[in-house]
């Protein structure tokens, strides 16, 4: 198997932009390239499938067993000629001391060597003992190449060239000197979406083609193919259940709303479940569909565009209302409010849930969180997850407001925040919408367990 992660001494190296760049030159040269990001993420994953023009996956041992991120990178790898994984923050940076859920970690587990991107702004003789420390920290970690980024010039890149070639035997894959085009605008979650960015196409060529230019890929490609095969996975394979009569599962998809694991949506549609599409800010009425998914998003930025359809808006609270099945995350549950307000703007939204919801200058709630079911889970006797205590993420910058007293909960929040620190997953009728983010994994597969409360809530409706 060929493959490589790509990793750098600390965050904001221009690991991500580099990435991007390289699997879209790889992709252009006639390679199948195949994405991963670590940890949990959506927007650098957006940016990643579309310039490999493949789905990207997120690897995280947070929510994921070990021998299951073996077995995602073998499933979604099989077909591919060369795997990209994007590792996230610093090579040993992770949030145990003995970095068990580091990048290192990662490389070490997947067999992958790793491409070390390196900020050499001011830096000449300093870059060796950075790369033997690296090197020498831990010696099972294969530090095959490096990028150097943002230099000065062909002088600057010289010296560096010099200096690595004299102290170390680490290859230089590329040196790529400071320019405006790989820069991609930012907002408060990070890199700006590439579903929400025009210009997205022409800013990937813009970096493909430095990138190709800087970087030798046949070198990188000779890495690649150098690296060992991967372990074998011993992960217990559960039985996936299957529908009995069609479902048509709405997903609300737009510049606002993008937030989605592709393993999530395989997940899906491996029950038989069909995904219909809906742009809840362009279309002009409701399809027929079983259940509703509203991921998350920026629904902050369209304020006027959401709050403008009105006919969706009405026609999903009356479909809530009525019982529509349906499962909202963060922007989701944003978007069920009564109003969000964002700077000077204030918008009408759904109005079914009884809340304001109202966006913050710092975040609200922002990183790993750990969820424990209540007895008002609408899902809860449908295959209940494996674990007492879920694992997921969240990172949002609203908060609710004026929330009904009287309204339950499916969560006991025992890490992050939630809704109000103690509780998430507000219950209404057949709704569940939460701040977190779950992803269906062998801990805690949401996915089957949807489809299986969709089926039946079809079957009550008929037998009624």
């Amino acid at each position: 198997m060929s493959h490589f992660l790509i990793s750098a001494a600390h965050k904001s190296s221009g690991k991500t932009t580099l990435s991007i760049g390289l699997c879209a030159a790889l992709a252009e040269s006639g390679s199948i390239v195949q994405p991963f990001k670590k940890g949990p993420d959506y927007i650098d994953p957006m940016w990643l499938s579309k310039a490999a023009n493949r789905p990207c996956h997120n690897l995280d041992f947070y929510t994921m067993q070990e021998s299951e991120i073996i077995e995602t990178v073998a499933r979604y790898s099989n077909d591919a000629d060369i795997t990209v994984i994007e590792g996230n923050k610093g090579l040993y940076d992770g949030l145990d001391l003995d970095g068990s859920n580091s990048n290192a970690a990662l490389a070490s587990l997947v067999k992958a060597p790793v491409i070390l991107v390196l900020d050499a702004r001011g830096m000449t003789r300093g870059i060796a003992p950075l790369i033997l420390g690296y090197q020498a920290f831990d010696n099972d970690i294969n530090i095959a190449g490096v990028i150097l980024n943002q230099l000065g010039g062909s002088r600057h890149e010289s010296k560096l060239h010099a200096v690595i070639e004299h102290y170390t035997d680490v290859k230089v894959i590329g040196s790529v000197y400071k320019n405006p085009a790989l820069s991609i605008d930012e907002r408060h979650l990070g890199l700006m979406p590439s579903n929400e960015d025009d210009s997205a196409d022409v800013k990937i060529r813009q970096i493909r083609d430095i990138v190709k230019d800087q970087v030798d890929l046949d070198l990188l490609r000779s890495i690649a193919n150098k690296a060992p095969a991967l372990p074998e996975s011993d992960i217990q394979k559960q039985e996936t259940i299957q529908i009995t009569s069609p479902l048509k599962i709405g997903i609300v998809e737009n510049d606002a709303f993008g937030f989605y694991y592709p393993d999530d949506l395989d997940a899906i549609r491996e029950t038989g479940a069909e995904l219909v599409s809906i742009d809840n800010i362009r279309d002009k009425s409701l399809p027929e569909i079983d259940a509703l998914f509203i991921g998350g998003g920026f629904p902050e930025t369209r304020i006027n565009e959401l709050q403008e359809n009105r006919v969706i808006r009405e026609q999903i609270k009356q479909s809530l209302e009525n019982g529509l099945p349906c499962y909202a995350e963060c922007g989701g549950l944003m978007y069920l409010s009564r109003s969000l307000s964002w700077n000077e703007q204030k918008g009408d939204m759904v109005g079914f849930i009884p809340a304001d919801c109202v966006m913050h200058k710092a975040p609200q709630g922002r990183g790993y969180i750990k969820l424990e079911e209540t007895a008002h889970h609408p899902w809860a006797t449908f295959k209940p997850t494996p674990e007492p205590v879920i694992a997921g993420h969240e990172f949002h910058y609203s908060a609710l407001e004026n929330l009904d007293a009287n309204v339950k909960f499916a969560y006991q929040v025992k890490r992050g925040s939630g809704i109000n620190g103690k509780s998430d997953g507000i219950v209404i009728n057949n709704t569940l919408a939460c701040y977190a983010h779950l992803r269906d994994t062998a801990a805690n597969h949401w996915a089957q367990r949807f489809i299986q409360f969709v089926q039946d809530c079809k079957q009550k409706n008929r037998n009624s």
